[in-house]
């Protein structure tokens, strides 16, 4: 299996109520899947904030201004995805929305991840080990606790 290593961001999307969003992809290789905060690559000359921005609409339609700027922890990635592995550090930044399960859209996929994207859901923290299909990354509960302690995330990696 290739390695790669893609620069990339992630956005923990929680509602009013505190739960996380996440979408249920399934690979195009092997037909896995996995629960993941939406996000993505980022582009030639774009910035880990801007590149969150840009993928928190295209993968969901929601307010990319709801990102609170300051609140960043990189985490350590591992992933196989289509064939291939990714490793490498991904910045994982916070949104807040005032609405409990803000509705989606799926307007701004590409035709690749519309075909991949089985749909997603708002999930309380507490219950994210028991999800029935993989969760990226496996640390996710620990992600969420640093970016929305009191203080704000410090130096932290998973």
């Amino acid at each position: 299996m290739e390695t790669k290593s893609r620069p990339a961001v992630r956005v923990v999307c929680l509602d009013a109520a505190g739960r996380v969003l996440l979408l249920h992809w399934r690979d195009p290789a092997d037909g896995s899947t996995l629960w993941e905060p939406p996000g993505g690559g980022i582009d030639p000359g774009e910035t880990p904030l801007e590149a969150a921005r840009r993928e928190l609409g295209e993968e969901t339609g929601l307010d990319p201004a709801a990102i609170v700027a300051g609140r960043r922890v990189d985490v350590e990635r591992d992933v196989r995805w289509n064939g291939a592995r990714y490793v490498g550090p991904e910045p994982f930044f916070l949104a807040r929305f005032a609405a409990e399960r803000p509705a989606l859209t799926r307007a701004g996929l590409l035709p690749d991840e519309q075909q991949n994207l089985d749909g997603h859901r708002w999930f309380d923290p507490a219950g994210l080990a028991a999800l029935p299909d993989r969760l990226e990354p496996p640390e996710l509960a620990s992600v969420i606790a640093a970016l929305t302690a009191p203080d704000g995330p410090g130096p932290w990696s998973a």
